[in-house]
């Protein structure tokens, strides 16, 4: 199942982040360092399922362990602290965040071998890329 998306991928294209950040209530200076960083994505699962999630840049690393189809507490890049699910919908690993009343929805699959990542808060979405280290 999520197989697929286990490897280290590098930020190569980002558009409409900062948009869907004002959306998610990010503040100005985290906004413009976010803007900045090229993180690398850093997918594992170990025989457990257990599936490991590391977001890496040279400004914060950041970190989530996960089964999928079970909520847990989400301390986030951008410090609002979710209830945040994973699940495996039609090839993509869908990843569900909600807190104070509002929630939004990070569908990452793979096309063409790039891990695309669409962040969506209402009507706003932010699409990355990233590109597979060999």
């Amino acid at each position: 199942m999520v197989e697929q998306f286990v490897g280290t991928w590098k930020l190569t294209a980002s558009e409409n982040f900062d948009e869907y950040m004002k959306a998610i209530g990010v503040g100005f200076a985290t906004r413009q360092m976010g803007n900045m960083v090229k993180p690398n994505l850093v997918i594992s699962v170990d025989d457990a399922g257990l599936i490991t999630m590391r977001s890496e840049s040279t400004f914060k690393t950041k970190e989530i362990k996960f089964k999928l189809n079970e909520e847990f507490d989400e301390s986030t890049a951008d410090d609002r602290n979710t209830k945040t699910i994973f699940t495996f919908e039609n090839g993509k690993l869908v990843q569900k965040q909600t807190w104070d009343g509002k929630s939004t929805t990070m569908e990452r699959e793979i096309q063409e071998g790039k891990l695309e990542a669409k962040c969506i808060m209402g009507d706003v979405v932010a699409l990355r890329t990233y590109e597979k280290e060999a």
